[in-house]
């Protein structure tokens, strides 16, 4: 007989000072009804302990607890530039959302955020997409578009058949799963590909590397870098407040 297992659980740090904050988190990794368990399990401990564990791949790091503000997300970015962030910080402050995101943080979520918001932005980070309030998308695409690419050795990387499949569906905003179902492979193959594409584009995420794309024409023929351009606006319009 073949028995089904649970997959095991993903290990999310928790940066987090606020003692009332950390609380209200707590039923974020609860199980819900119908689930033999939570698909995430928190990790505690300060920063540089969370940091020096090489397997933790994600991390909820609460600004309010952060002694340099975006410079600690620019520090983390360094020391883990494969860790995945969750910032939560102050409500409407549009341009800090926009500078958490662009300093290498998947999703930005306010102070007031209900838990079935952080989980479901938890969720989404970690099927490999970005959470973000929708009106600051455009915006923050016009401020990636900006950045400059990095050096000339990024701008026209080789990539192989499937690395260029596999970028085509993430410029189409398709999250890991979306993509491993696709092009029928496993997941983990798809978060390897995408780590490959980084790594060979000098990008810091996936809108990064999206931006990268397009201004470099990785994958379109000449003359569709402004079509590929509204798509992307269009197609990243998907995450919720």
């Amino acid at each position: 007989m073949h028995l089904m297992r649970n997959p095991e659980p993903v290990h999310i740090g928790l940066v987090i000072d606020e003692p009332l904050r950390l609380e209200g988190l707590a039923s974020v990794f609860e199980a819900l009804p119908g689930e033999a368990r939570s698909p995430f399990l928190p990790m505690f401990g300060s920063m540089d302990e969370l940091l020096s564990v090489s397997t933790l791949e994600y991390m909820v790091l609460d600004l309010n607890s952060a002694s340099n503000g975006l410079g600690t997300l620019e520090a983390i970015r360094r020391a883990r530039h494969d860790l995945r962030l969750i910032v939560i910080g102050p409500e409407r402050n549009d341009e800090l959302v926009i500078d958490s995101i662009v300093a290498g943080a998947r999703a930005y979520l306010d102070l007031t955020a209900e838990p079935e918001t952080v989980r479901k932005a938890i969720q989404e980070v970690t099927n490999g997409s970005i959470w973000a309030p929708r009106r600051l998308l455009s915006r923050l695409i016009d401020r990636l578009l900006k950045i400059p690419v990095g050096s000339q050795d990024h701008a026209h990387p080789h990539l192989t058949d499937r690395e260029r499949q596999v970028l085509e569906l993430i410029l189409a905003a398709r999250s890991n799963r979306e993509i491993a179902r696709q092009l029928g492979i496993e997941e983990r193959t798809v978060k390897a590909h995408v780590g490959r594409l980084m790594r060979k584009t000098g990008a810091g995420n996936r809108i990064e590397l999206s931006m990268r794309a397009l201004n470099h024409a990785m994958v379109q023929g000449p003359g569709t870098g402004e079509r590929r351009r509204e798509e992307r606006r269009r197609a990243m319009e998907q995450p919720a407040d």
